[in-house]
């Protein structure tokens, strides 16, 4: 059976895929990178130096799907947003991998931005890309965009519409998270967390202005609630991400 590799090597995640012609998953396997207790995030040298540990271990992982299937393509993470001045050495282990096995296994290699990896991988539920411009919003652990894309030779020409004129909302999260003493990346603890609360209450008041929104008042207000003993840590994280 016909099998499409896919590898990202992000800031805080080691990915690998297998789909089918149909879009079908056929593995799926991910690492998170590991942050010390209390850190807010990692150097772009021991991001590379975790996922060039980690990928082989993603494909030992995914080894027993390939058994009965070929890989006839291989897309690969290269770089944040599709501009030249664009650049995360993060990338860098990902796309080492994805050329040397595009050259052994003699198959085509697909270079795509992050951005457009995020989107298309929505896409990947209507079995097409359709030819006609949408918009979409990027959300990510350092991006809050909303966007205009259009289907391209290269994958997707995209264009920043509006966004956040500061930090972005998966940094709200992160930091929040972290003044909290969960760990970092702190997302999935802080949504879990919030699914303890049963109550009800008013979500921070985020400004906007000319297509840009801002989140570092909310920050500011999220840890003076900290900082005046505001111990109910259900409740915070269900006002964080409210």
């Amino acid at each position: 059976m016909d099998t499409y590799l896919g590898i990202d090597t992000s800031c805080y995640t080691t990915s690998l895929c297998l789909v089918d012609e149909t879009y079908g998953v056929a593995a799926d396997e991910r690492i998170i990178l590991t942050v010390p207790k209390g850190g807010r995030g990692l150097s772009q040298s021991n991001m590379v130096y975790q996922h060039t540990r980690n990928l082989p271990v993603l494909f030992e992982r995914a080894a027993a799907v390939l058994k009965t299937r070929r890989i006839r393509a291989i897309a690969v993470t290269d770089q944040p947003r599709r501009r030249d001045d664009s650049y995360m050495p993060a990338f860098l282990a990902g796309l080492g991998y994805a050329r040397a096995l595009s050259a052994v296994l003699q198959v085509p290699l697909y270079r795509l931005s992050h951005q457009e990896n995020h989107l298309l991988a929505v896409l990947r539920s209507l079995g097409k890309i359709e030819k006609e411009p949408f918009y979409g919003i990027h959300l990510s652990g350092g991006t809050t965009e909303l966007v205009r894309a259009v289907a391209d030779d290269k994958g997707l020409d995209i264009t920043r519409i509006g966004g956040t004129s500061d930090i972005s909302a998966g940094q709200f999260i992160d930091r929040m998270g972290v003044a909290m003493n969960l760990p970092f990346p702190a997302g999935v603890h802080v949504d879990k967390m919030a699914q303890s609360f049963s109550g009800t209450l008013k979500g921070a008041s985020v400004f906007f202005k000319d297509g840009e929104v801002s989140f570092s008042g909310p920050e500011s207000q999220g840890q003076r609630f900290l900082k005046d003993g505001d111990a109910d840590i259900p409740r915070l994280c269900r006002w964080t991400l409210a």
